[in-house]
């Protein structure tokens, strides 16, 4: 038995849980409301305040879409009541971000600014010069766009020059070996 799948989840006050025939399950909160449509082999119960994912047979592929289908529920659950985040930093000279209304500029060393537009349902919080706050209720979407990001100058293993997620580890390469002495 999965051990996420069979884990209940608690929907807390101000939550409601809506599960159509279509297993379509919509979830609204105080942040937003979400929808996700599950496997359809899966069965969602909703009793009280308590939601389960039960499948309906020991088969490799229910196995697999049980965990999953439970935590792509738990996540819209969390979604509308906290919400998700990622932070990104930015390493190097000269580059910084800076907002414009809702879109991000960045300034990575190209001969161009990079202008990010945000997507609905996230937002962009620019705390200091070198660090970007992704913000939203869709975890999925949160992700995607800090990846997004990230993509535009990924860190370079010499100087560790780039964006990356806050607390990753840039594993460091050193440089030529003649160039020790010399600058």
């Amino acid at each position: 038995m999965s051990r996420i799948g069979r884990a209940p989840i608690e929907i807390p006050a101000g939550v409601t849980v809506k599960v159509s025939e279509e297993n379509l399950v919509s979830v609204k909160g105080p942040k937003g409301e979400l929808s996700r449509q599950i496997h359809q082999d899966m069965k969602v119960n909703v009793e009280g305040n308590v939601l389960t994912v039960v499948r309906p047979s020991d088969d490799k592929t229910h196995r697999s879409l049980h965990g999953l289908s439970r935590t792509l529920i738990n996540n819209m659950v969390v979604g509308v009541t906290e919400g998700f985040t990622k932070t990104l930093e930015i390493n190097g000279v000269g580059y910084r971000a800076t907002k414009q209304g809702k879109n991000l500029n960045l300034a990575l060393g190209f001969s161009h600014p990079v202008i990010v537009e945000p997507p609905a349902g996230i937002s962009f919080d620019v705390p200091s010069a070198t660090s970007i706050t992704v913000s939203g209720i869709d975890k999925e979407l949160v992700g995607a766009m800090a990846a997004k990001i990230r993509s535009f100058r990924e860190p370079e293993p010499y100087k560790g020059k780039g964006i990356k997620y806050a607390g990753e580890h840039i594993r460091r390469k050193e440089g030529k070996a003649g160039a020790k002495g010399k600058k």
